[in-house]
């Protein structure tokens, strides 16, 4: 066999595991024991009477589906910040950052990315840095759509301190049914952008907070993929408009 034929035997091969992995992405590690608790009740319910089983059947599906993991591929040029959660960009406004992570008092653009329960919900970090600060602070289950969210509604704050030394922030934020959050990150860890760090069951919402002066380059209703999708780029400047344009 030749060289180009190893080659194109090599392409072919990593054409069919990333084919695989789309079609049969992997499972989180947290999502394992509900599909054991669905396909557990799936059976005990066929046993009873076996048109009970196809319901059953359904929710391990969606169980399956909802703790599904794939594969991302994170853009890496320095500066862009990607998306920590796949979802729709409900708001796009000026906000502070929460007050447990003693940023400075100032507005910041905060983009909102709302996650329904079929949507993906692994988290990854938005940006390349280190982590200063992780607060959780326990709340309400009001709708995660709702704005009132944002304040009033269980949530995990990370703050990052980025390669140029500015700062960024993001929030996971526990929603009307989302009742557990995990978050993997330490104070003083060192990470890179895409890389997974969370989860939030079952449907919920994240919270990012670009750092002073930084625009969004998404706008309201955009579906965002984590750890692809670009919210923002440090090296972008908006072109200047004078008062009377």
């Amino acid at each position: 066999m030749t060289g180009h034929d190893d080659d194109s035997a090599d392409v072919a091969a990593v054409r069919t595991v990333s084919a695989a992995h789309s079609l049969f992405p992997r499972i989180h590690r947290d999502g394992w024991r509900f599909v054991a608790f669905f396909a557990a009740c799936s059976a005990l319910l066929a046993l009873l009477w076996w048109p009970l089983a196809f319901p059953g059947l359904a929710l391990t599906g969606w169980c399956l589906y909802f703790f599904r993991d794939p594969q991302r591929i994170t853009p890496r040029r320095p500066g862009l910040l990607v998306s920590p959660a796949d979802g729709v960009i409900q708001a796009i406004l000026m906000a502070p950052p929460p007050t447990e992570l003693e940023m400075k008092d100032s507005l910041n653009v905060r983009i909102s990315i709302f996650m329904n329960v079929f949507n993906c919900h692994v988290n990854r970090v938005p940006a390349d840095g280190i982590v200063l600060k992780t607060v959780y602070r326990p709340g309400r289950f009001v709708n995660a759509s709702l704005d009132k969210a944002s304040e009033g509604n269980e949530r995990l704050a990370v703050r990052l301190v980025l390669p140029d030394g500015r700062n960024l922030a993001f929030v996971q934020i526990a929603g009307l049914v989302a009742r557990r959050i995990r978050c993997d990150l330490q104070e003083g860890r060192t990470v890179q952008a895409g890389e997974r760090f969370g989860l939030i069951r079952f449907g919920s919402r994240v919270d990012v907070y670009l750092p002073d002066g930084v625009p969004s380059l998404v706008s309201v209703g955009q579906t965002t993929i984590a750890g692809e999708t670009v919210l923002a780029d440090l090296a972008y400047f908006p072109p200047h408009r004078s008062l009377s344009s």
